[in-house]
């Protein structure tokens, strides 16, 4: 009989996957890593390799994840995202696993701050569309099939490795450059999570045992972006020009700031990075 839980994660050379599949590896759990080599998550062979693996659990977080491309391509957000956690739900099934789903922030204007669990969903973009739609056919299956389910809503992650087509990597790079940081918009605020934290709650979601839950995962804070460029500069010794262009994104919101009474009340998680303990950290590791 085996000691520890072989795990199956999707979208592990992905940026919070890699982050994840490092900590378990760490902590002597056995993991099957499927990534962008493995094949299109669409596609059920894609997992009918695994299912003799004896996979105890599944963190699913493979998906398309660009809020701005989900505007110009939506259907392809729905193909993967949807369509897609539809055949890991399948895989756990069949492989009588429980799953950890990686959603987003999927609520749109919130009507107070902050935003709990019980706010009413309103996605206000194909991508947010998509996730919301991939945690019904999550609660769908736990209620009609028995599949265990956690569905973590993370607001905003970030931490070494991410895309530069992401806020905060943006701005390190410009301010690495030297030259001036040029922003769109420096009024916007939302919850900034690092991505450790994130990674911690993924690690103790797996070893629950209820039925069905949605989790949010942020820091309980929120920052403008005017704030995040002000840290950085502050973190990098750097007094650089600040060009704010005036261009609002579509559909954007104000603020956003998590209420993590629930992942505290659960999982017993609260965060131990300060946004500024984790720009020091992308900062040195980066240089």
């Amino acid at each position: 009989m085996r000691n520890n839980k072989r795990v199956l994660v999707t979208g592990a050379d992905g940026f919070v996957g890699r982050a994840l599949v490092k900590v378990l590896t760490l902590n002597d759990i056995e993991v099957v890593a499927i990534g962008r080599d493995y094949g299109d998550i669409v596609e059920p062979e894609t997992f009918e390799k695994f299912q003799d693996r004896k996979i105890d659990h599944v963190f699913h977080l493979a998906g398309r994840t660009f809020v701005p491309g989900s505007w110009e391509t939506p259907m392809e957000y729905e193909r993967v995202n949807v369509c897609g956690t539809i055949n890991v739900l399948e895989f756990c099934r069949k492989a009588a696993a429980s799953l950890t789903y990686v959603s987003a922030y999927v609520y749109g204007e919130p009507p107070a701050l902050p935003v709990s669990e019980s706010t009413a969903a309103r996605p206000n973009n194909p991508y947010a569309m998509s996730k919301l739609q991939a945690e019904q056919w999550c609660c769908f299956y736990a209620e009609h099939y028995g599949i265990a389910s956690t569905v973590i809503r993370p607001f905003n992650i970030f931490g070494p490795g991410q895309r530069e087509d992401f806020l905060i990597p943006f701005v390190i790079q410009q301010v690495r450059e030297g030259k001036k940081v040029v922003i769109k918009d420096d009024a916007p605020k939302r919850d900034y999570c690092y991505i450790d934290d994130l990674v911690r709650a993924l690690v103790l979601a797996m070893s629950q045992s209820w039925e069905f839950e949605i989790i949010n995962i942020g820091s309980g804070e929120s920052l403008s972006v005017g704030e995040i460029v002000s840290v950085i500069q502050s973190v990098a010794g750097t007094d650089l020009p600040v060009m704010v262009l005036g261009e609002q994104r579509k559909n954007e919101i104000d603020d956003v700031r998590a209420d993590i009474t629930k992942a505290k009340r659960l999982l017993g998680w609260v965060p131990k990075w300060s946004f500024r303990e984790g720009i020091e950290k992308i900062w040195g590791d980066e240089k």
